[in-house]
Parts: C-alpha cells; sequence; structure tokens
C-alpha cells in the first residue's frame, strides 16, 4: 500500500462505512482507492486521498447501499502502532519502507501490512511464531495450512522455515489480496499460495501443520469439523480464557495430545498439539 513514495504507506487513511455488502471495483475507486473490507453486511471503503466522489460513483452502480459515515486518520492510528521491525526466535520481520538488514541467524520477512491487522506483535502471533519455528525445527513438517491467514505472515514464517507447501486462505477477499502482496514481496509464490475459503472446509485438508490464529466462533466451527484429525501437528491460538477452556473441553474428545499450551499474563491462549495417529 503505497501513496506514491516508492515503499512508504499512506500518512492518512480515508474511510468510508458502508451499509450493505459493496462488490469490489477498483477502477470505479480510482488511484487513490486501497481496498475493500467486508463483514457482517457492512463495507469498509479505504483511500489514501479523500474520495467522495469517487464512493458516489461506486454507490450509485450499487442500489440499495447507503453511506453510513466516514473518517479520516493517521495510517499508524488504523494499525494500533507504529510497525517497526523486530524478531521472533530466528526470524525477522519488517516492513519493506524499513526493511532492516537481517543478520547472520535471522530469516527476514518483509510484511506489509496494508489495511489488514496482522503485524505479528499481538501476543498470539508471537506465540504461533515460535511455535511454527519449534515444531518445524523438531519435526519433519513439508505442508501446512494457515488458517485465516489475514496479512500471510504465519503462511510466510512456515514457508521460511522449511515447509514446502503452505496453503493459506481467508473468508475476507482484501485479507487474502494482502497476503499475495505479501507472498509476492517475499519471492515464495512457489511455495506459498493465498486464497479466498471457509476456515472449517479448506481446514479438512490434510497437512503435516495447521496453524490457526483466528476468532472463536470460527475455532469452534473448525474442531466442530473433525479438521485437528487428519494433522499431525496443530497450533491454534487468538484464544481468551474461558474460550480457551472450551476449546480442551471439545479437544478432550479428539484423537489428539496437547503438548503446550501458553498464556499471555493470563489472557491470550495458544495451544499446540498432535495427532495420535
Amino acid at each position: 500500500m503505497g501513496d506514491g513514495v516508492a515503499g512508504q504507506p499512506c500518512r492518512d487513511l480515508y474511510i468510508y462505512y458502508i451499509e450493505g455488502r459493496l462488490e469490489d471495483n477498483p477502477r470505479e475507486g480510482g488511484e487513490a482507492y486501497i481496498g475493500n473490507w467486508v463483514e457482517d453486511g457492512y463495507s469498509f471503503l479505504f483511500f489514501s486521498r479523500p474520495a467522495a466522489g469517487a464512493v458516489a460513483r461506486m454507490l450509485s452502480s450499487q442500489p440499495g447501499l447507503s453511506l453510513v459515515d466516514h473518517y479520516q486518520m493517521r495510517y499508524e492510528d488504523w494499525l494500533g502502532e507504529r510497525f517497526q521491525p523486530f524478531s521472533v526466535g530466528d526470524l525477522l520481520i519488517a516492513p519493506p519502507w524499513d526493511p532492516a538488514p537481517a543478520g547472520e541467524a535471522r530469516r527476514r520477512i518483509l510484511l506489509d501490512p496494508g489495511v489488514v491487522f496482522g503485524t505479528g506483535t499481538h501476543p498470539t502471533t508471537r506465540d504461533c511464531l515460535d511455535l511454527i519455528q519449534q515444531v518445524c525445527g523438531s519435526s519433519a513438517v513439508r505442508t501446512a495450512l494457515d488458517v485465516g491467514t489475514g496479512t500471510g505472515l504465519l503462511a510466510l514464517a512456515a514457508a521460511s522455515v522449511g515447509c514446502r507447501r503452505v496453503l493459506a486462505f481467508d473468508l475476507n477477499r482484501l485479507a487474502v489480496q494482502t497476503a499475495r502482496r505479501n507472498v509476492d514481496l517475499n519471492r515464495l509464490s512457489d511455495v506459498v499460495l493465498a486464497f479466498q475459503g471457509r476456515a472449517e472446509e479448506m481446514a479438512l485438508l490434510p497437512a503435516d501443520l495447521m496453524i490457526a490464529n483466528i476468532h472463536y466462533d470460527v475455532m469452534d466451527r473448525l474442531l466442530a469439523s473433525g479438521a485437528v484429525a487428519n494433522k499431525s501437528w496443530f497450533i491454534l491460538s487468538g484464544l481468551l480464557r474461558s474460550q480457551a477452556e472450551a476449546v480442551m473441553r471439545r479437544l478432550s474428545d479428539a484423537p489428539v495430545d496437547i503438548v503446550e499450551r501458553r498464556d499471555q499474563d493470563g489472557i491470550w491462549h495458544t495451544f499446540l498439539g498432535r495427532s495420535r495417529a
């Protein structure tokens, strides 16, 4: 995501909040158009400059939609942080506008989050990054699934530490577009495939490792589908304490073992498990 300066994010975001599911049409949005986040019957249009005229044209082409509100905020305020290089184990994650040369023992991942949440600094994401390295360093993990990939970071991490094939999927189209851009940015298109799909359906695909750092309601459907049964290893994260207890109850009936359970300050919980098969 840029504002005309190579490699730099736009300074300000202009966000238009639409009631209804607006079909994405970048040509109508113009050069300042960043993307469309669709969720729960609402659409959020992102621009790098004011775009009232473009939004009006987009709405006129799809009757039944209406503008609820619009906002202007700094890009860093939208992300909730100033994204700077950081490391987890042997991985160095850095934005392309501040790449920070990798040290001798580090594998660098370039990450442009665009307007999709998930720079990697959340405690659950850090735990996932650490556990991906732990599993891949101690076991033959050739294939991986990244459920609800978001920016694609966890898929890129799996590819960077040795997975030969990674399927990264998300129901949100803008997240998939962002993940694909990051796959290309890291020249890993021959290893990572990012596509749009439902978690509870795509997670049934066999793999050596499944990574799911997702909302609990999606996690619940994923576990109900039996997706953990055909995975050698799985990492489940993004869970608050009560949600983690519910996941434990579900897993107690599955042919799996919990190898490690982590919590960050008693709030965020992450599981590492493996199949008994």
